[in-house]
């Protein structure tokens, strides 16, 4: 992994480009002088002057002679959101696997400029101080915790996550909630919980494919709802949709859906409960990015909205914190009794040491130190690869621009073929994963998924600029 340090000039544009980002520094809105600069950050003139001559460049400052710098009225940097996804007319049979399975196998290898796999780096994670809790458990307590645990998981896990669901406002007892081998294993006890093969399960598009995957593995179909990328589903069309077919249940992200990094607004989440209570449809919920939101407070996930008696709540620590512990969980309220049951049947319980370093390290306090830290370097990254993005891809790209998570979406041009950029791309050893894999109808073939979740270095933002450049020479020809 680079680990380049930013030069102080370097450090110096980000801190103004963040400005920038967040309003402080509005476009037109004239600079301090560069000598002022150098005397409130304690470095030199010429380091001053470098840091904006490199943002004049990047088109953000402009340079006005005997006045100063000044922030760019027109920057690049407002390209438009993507489209709203189109309602489809019936459910659709998952065919995906092959696909998934192909992209993972890419997305796992090293030698690929890795921009393809929705799983942060473990140099970005800095998971140190959890690991030496688990080397410490295994050290002092290895024989006590070489056992299968209760197969609600272990207890002490169990009351700390409970402790954590009272920050975005829902009341769990550690009873409520039960270990998974990640979310998958969740999501995929909620779906055989409350559906049967040929069963419709109601789903964002685009949507995460490992969700796909798992419901084409289950033999159940998929009915794609149009999907905002500001503002997540349409409830009238999953209202529509009620009022004519039998869904079995609804699968939505909680907050920053993937691939989109939508978010319903609380008003909005509200009326999506009332209108699946009317029909009796249960809502199974991923919040797996819940915890890395960029703004001042978390948005609450659907459970704590209602009264959370039709609501299944899955989650994981793998985009946060560890994805190697694989420790994820599920409060299912009302069909707490049937996930049970085939939570024994799948893999009866989940790994014990993993856990007792995972709750160790969440009573510490050390979670939310690191969350502070990933939020920060998340929202740098996703602000850094879209100026990559907007320098470097088709001027008529589209680009979402989420509020939390690590992922970005762009759409390309009807005409574009990301299956096709793909493999050049795999040529030029760079992997992103193409706009098919999110959809069971295997539409968004002119679209493609980009993920933010590596420290920011040279060979990110060289491999972005390669994909701007053979995605513009695919469109030419």
């Amino acid at each position: 992994m680079d680990t380049h340090t930013p030069y102080r000039y370097e450090q110096l544009a980000d801190l103004i480009v963040g400005m920038i980002d967040n309003g402080a520094l509005a476009p037109g809105m004239r600079l301090p002088s560069v000598r002022a600069v150098s005397e409130q950050h304690r470095i030199s003139i010429s380091t001053a002057l470098q840091a904006y001559r490199l943002l004049e460049d990047r088109g953000i400052l402009v340079a006005r002679p005997q006045s100063g710098f000044y922030v760019a009225v027109a920057r690049r940097g407002m390209l438009a959101l993507p489209s709203t996804s189109r309602a489809r007319a019936r459910a659709s049979t998952v065919s995906i696997s092959g696909a998934v399975a192909t992209l993972l196998e890419h997305a796992s290898n090293s030698a690929l400029v890795p921009l393809g796999c929705a799983v942060p780096d473990g140099g970005v994670l800095q998971s140190k101080r959890l690991d030496l809790a688990l080397a410490r458990a295994a050290r002092q307590h290895g024989a006590r915790y070489n056992v299968y645990c209760p197969p609600h998981g272990e207890p002490r896990l169990r009351q700390e996550i409970a402790r954590r669901a009272m920050r975005f406002g829902h009341a769990l007892s550690p009873d409520d909630v039960l270990i998974t081998n990640g979310c998958t294993e969740a999501l995929t006890l909620a779906l055989t919980a409350v559906a049967s093969r040929g069963d419709t399960i109601a789903v964002e598009s685009p949507t995460y494919f490992g969700l796909l995957h798992t419901l084409e593995m289950l033999g159940l179909k998929a009915f794609e709802l149009p999907t905002d990328p500001a503002r997540g589903i349409d409830i009238g069309a999953l209202a529509r949709l009620l009022a004519t077919e039998t869904v079995a249940a609804c699968v939505l992200s909680s907050n920053f859906s993937n691939p989109l990094g939508s978010t319903m607004a609380e008003a909005d989440k509200r009326a999506l409960l009332a209108l699946l209570a009317r029909h009796a449809v249960p809502l199974i919920e991923d919040d797996v990015y819940g915890d890395i939101h960029f703004g001042r407070e978390r948005p609450k996930p659907f459970i704590a909205l209602g009264d959370g008696a039709n609501t299944i709540y899955c989650s994981s620590f793998s985009k946060s914190l560890a994805p190697g512990y694989r420790i994820g969980w599920i409060a299912a309220g009302a069909y707490t009794q049937q996930v049970m049951e085939r939570k024994l049947a799948f893999s009866l319980c989940s790994p014990v040491l993993p856990q007792v370093a995972l709750a160790d390290f969440l009573a510490s306090g050390a979670y939310d130190a690191h969350l502070r830290r990933i939020r920060h370097l998340f929202e740098e990254n996703l602000a850094r690869m879209t100026r990559a993005i907007e320098a470097s891809f088709p001027a008529d790209t589209k680009v979402s621009r989420p509020a939390g998570g690590f992922m970005l979406w762009l759409e390309l041009p009807r005409r574009f073929d990301s299956r096709a950029l793909f493999d050049e791309a795999l040529e030029q050893g760079i992997c992103f994963a193409p706009g098919d894999v999110f959809s069971a109808s295997r539409r968004f073939r002119n679209c493609l998924r980009l993920s933010a979740g590596y420290e920011w270095n040279d060979r990110i933002k060289n491999g972005i600029q390669r994909l701007g450049q053979l995605a513009r020479a695919l469109l030419s020809h």
